[in-house]
Formats: C-alpha cells, structure tokens, sequence
C-alpha cells in the first residue's frame, strides 16, 4: 500500500523483544499491571486496519470511542477482533469531543495503567513498553515528547511548530514548568492519577488539560521520546487557530486556579525527569 509508512527502528519493539521486556519486568516485579489502551475514534476506520494490530500483546484491554462514525468503524473493530490478542470493548461516544471521549474511555477502563493512543496512526503503538517502562521505574505520569533526543515529528508544519513552541513557552513561564512539549496526545499514567486529574474538557485541548493538571497535583512527570507521523489515510479533525485558541484559553483558566485546589499526594516528588534539555535545540530533531 503506497501511503502506508514504514516506521524507523528507533520506535519498533519486536515481538521477542516485547516478550523479553514482559519477562523482565515479572521478574522485577511481583505482578505486571493491567494496561489499557484508550482510543478516541472518529471515521478511522482504514487507519485502524493498520494501527489495532500494532498494539502489543501484552495489553490488559484495547477501549474504542467511537464518536459518531459514518464510516465503517465499528464493523472493521469487529473483523479485526478475532485476530488481535488484547480484547477490544467498542464504547458509543454519547457526547462530542476528543476530551469526551478520552473522559469516557478511562472511566471504563480496569486497567492499572492508561495509555492514550489515537487512531489516525500517527502515534507508533509499539512505543507503549517505553511508556509503561517509565512509570514501572516511580513516576506518576509518562508523557510523550517529540521534542527531546529520540523523539520528532513528520507531521509538524510550521504553524503548528510555532504555535506549540508558544504555547510551550508561555506555560513554562506561567507554572514554573520544564515541558519541553505540550499539544501531543500520547501518555501513559497510573489510574489512579485520575483522582487528582479532572477531565472536563470536551475538544483537543485535553492534552493540554491533563499535562496542566498534573503538573498542579504535584505528580511525578517523566517526558519519553517519541516519534509522531502523518496520518495515514484522511484528513485531520484538529484545526489549527480554533483549537489553539481553545489550547490559550485552558492555559489562562488553569493558571487562574489554586495550585491547592486538586488533591494533594502523600509526598512530594521531584516533578520532571527529562533528558538534560541543553542537548536538544529548540527545533524538532527531525
């Protein structure tokens, strides 16, 4: 298929490879913990012919949104059931939003851990043992880069890098934070984050939202390179001034908030884990 791609070696686990990470972490830890794996949908159904599959075996639950698709989403899921391990539960989007859905999609979850994937395929989902790698190492919260060492874009046009270089720039300075990217959708966290993080946002600033929220409830971030694609088939739902606009005025209405108003952990911990960002120049690395 010609628009398929070909993802780089950085960013691929092999099968022996994820079953070596498995064996190692059982051997490391008691029990390995349930992984959920939360899409949001909106007519992707020939992205997700290629993006399901990809998922490693060893995830708990695969939970699909579907909002609203007029496509054949829901019948592809359901081809593709019986030749994809993890179990996919289909979850009728009754609002509208990629905030909806991924507020819904967690809420269902039984997972003792939630990664955030979306399903235009332009996050690699073979990256998720690195996501959940660093939270087996004590952090709280795994969030996605493409701007540190490893991580890049092919997707990034130049108003979307202005736009998120601002953006980034304005709530390092407002929250005293070391972000070193803020618009990207793919994290991993403990469930239980979710007692210190709202989700009540309905559009695609919900990135934004719950890296905020968790810099707020003192959670304990690390930033994981990652490599981001074009979508395969379609056209994007995000638009770049409307969102943004949404994306500014989340940054405004959080900062206006209490740092004390979300729950507080039992300790405190250092906030970030980052590669030394003096390594890294402010330009996406590819």
């Amino acid at each position: 298929m010609e628009k398929y791609q070909q993802y780089p070696l950085i960013s691929i686990v092999f099968p022996r490879q994820a079953q070596q990470f498995v064996e190692h972490l059982e051997s490391e830890y008691q029990q390995y913990p349930l992984i959920s794996v939360v899409i949001p949908a909106l007519n992707e159904a020939r992205n997700l012919r290629h993006v399901l599959p990809l998922i490693p075996w060893f995830v708990h639950e695969i939970i699909l949104v579907d909002g609203y698709s007029t496509d054949d989403t829901v019948t592809l899921v359901e081809q593709l059931r019986p030749t994809i391990r993890p179990p996919i539960h289909i979850i009728m989007q009754t609002g509208k939003g990629k905030g909806d859905a991924l507020r819904v999609g967690c809420a269902a979850s039984t997972g003792d851990i939630i990664v955030t994937l979306d399903a235009d395929g332009s996050a690699e989902p073979r990256e998720i043992p690195f996501f959940v790698e660093a939270l087996m190492r004590g952090n709280d919260f795994a969030k996605g880069s493409r701007c540190i060492l490893g991580g890049g874009s092919h997707d990034f046009t130049l108003l979307r890098r202005l736009g998120n270089y601002g953006l980034r720039k304005l709530v390092n300075m407002l929250f005293r934070a070391r972000f070193s990217d803020l618009c990207y959708g793919y994290n991993a966290f403990w469930k239980s984050c979710l007692d210190y993080i709202e989700i009540d946002c309905n559009g695609f600033e919900v990135e934004t939202l719950i890296h905020l929220r968790a810099h707020k409830a003192h959670l304990k971030i690390i930033e994981v390179p990652s490599i981001e694609y074009r979508r395969i088939y379609g056209k994007s739902n995000l638009h770049a001034f409307s969102d943004g606009w949404s994306v500014l005025r989340t940054i405004m209405r959080e900062r206006s908030r209490s740092f004390t108003t979300l729950p507080q952990l039992r300790y405190r911990v250092n906030p970030y884990i980052i590669d030394d960002p003096s390594l890294v120049s402010e330009e996406i690395v590819l």
